[in-house]
């Protein structure tokens, strides 16, 4: 069982950790206590992820984490999963455990029954709350419980921490030997997308005239905005124009957001809108980038659970209010690297 015997260190497993979201969220949680997190762990089955998170932690994930054994897995604090989501979406087919990988949960439950870690962080879309009228869901919490872990969810949506996209994603959060945990849901102004949006874009991001001149046939609002807007087409073909972009999805059309619309967000663009700092690197081509950052998680919104786990276990008692930490936490990310100061 692991043990938080050193409170200046803390040892974290990265499932399913894709490019690195979670690493990214945990470090800048971490520093704002002063603890050194160290990965003793990653895994990701998807190629063009092990190759970008390569290239921005020099380490290589692991493959497919069913055919790892649970012994091998080393001994950690935390345990780190974006678990996939496709199974539970709407944009899916919500087969739920009837998809393969909707079944990736019990692999996350045999590995926290064999190490029993201090805590952990899921994420998983929204819709995973009322799938089945809410018995998986169910099914979860049971499973995570009967392993001995106080648990609890909430509903987060990026847009209340900071970021100018909606994204509403659910947060399970399991300790080991407590009964309690404080959600964190501050209401952050939102970051305009002009903090976000590139000065500068090459012409292959441009949408052709057709689709443009379509997007604009089908928009009933009325078009006087000096600052920029994301224009949003839903499933049934039908257009919005915010003020901030809906959320990014992996699998969804080339142009079912548009920047003013008339073009593609670049791959920095849709790092921005996820939290990530300027001097993540970007590689691999255009479709693989859209696809990890779409499978990616929202950083203030982990950084503000992450904080509040370590909260827990470390008993730290902080004299601010839990908004103002978040507050001071959402400036530091988005000074990280000079994210506001490219504009």
């Amino acid at each position: 069982m692991s043990v938080l015997k050193n409170k200046q260190e803390i040892q974290l497993l990265d499932l399913f950790c894709g490019i690195g979201g979670f690493r990214i969220a945990a470090e800048i949680a971490c520093q704002e206590k002063n603890i050194k997190p160290k990965f003793v762990f990653s895994s990701d089955i998807d190629s063009d992820a092990q190759k970008i998170y390569h290239a921005n932690f020099e380490e290589i994930p692991q493959g497919d984490i069913t055919k790892i054994d649970a012994a091998n897995i080393p001994e950690h604090d935390i345990l780190l999963a974006g678990f996939p989501c496709q199974p539970f979406s709407i944009c899916g087919d919500l087969k739920g455990f009837k998809d393969s990988r909707g079944t990736l949960f019990f692999d996350i439950a045999r590995i926290l029954e064999a190490k029993q870690p201090s805590a952990f962080i899921l994420e998983n879309v929204k819709q995973l709350k009322g799938h089945q009228q809410g018995k998986t869901l169910q099914r979860i919490i049971e499973t995570l419980k009967d392993l001995g872990y106080y648990t609890d969810y909430q509903v987060l949506n990026a847009l209340d921490f900071g970021l100018p996209q909606k994204r509403e994603r659910i947060f399970i959060v399991g300790l080991r030997n407590h009964n309690s945990f404080v959600w964190r849901k501050p209401k952050i102004i939102m970051k305009p997308l002009s903090y976000i949006i590139e000065k500068s874009v090459n012409k292959s991001y441009y949408a052709s005239e057709r689709i443009r001149q379509n997007r604009l046939a089908k928009t009933r609002d009325k078009i006087h905005n000096t600052e920029p807007t994301i224009w949003h087409e839903n499933k049934s073909g039908n257009i919005s124009i915010y003020p901030f972009s809906c959320a990014l999805r992996s699998g969804a059309s080339y142009n079912y957001l548009l920047v003013n619309g008339e073009r593609r967000l670049t791959e920095r663009e849709m790092l921005r809108l996820q939290g990530f700092p300027d001097s993540y690197k970007i590689i691999g081509s255009y479709q693989a980038m859209r696809k990890l950052v779409g499978n990616t998680v929202a950083i203030p919104c982990v950084v503000a659970v992450f904080e509040s786990v370590l909260d827990v276990l470390l008993n730290s008692q902080s004299n601010l209010d839990s908004q103002s930490s978040i507050i001071t936490t959402q400036l530091s990310l988005f000074n990280h690297e000079g994210l506001i100061n490219h504009v």
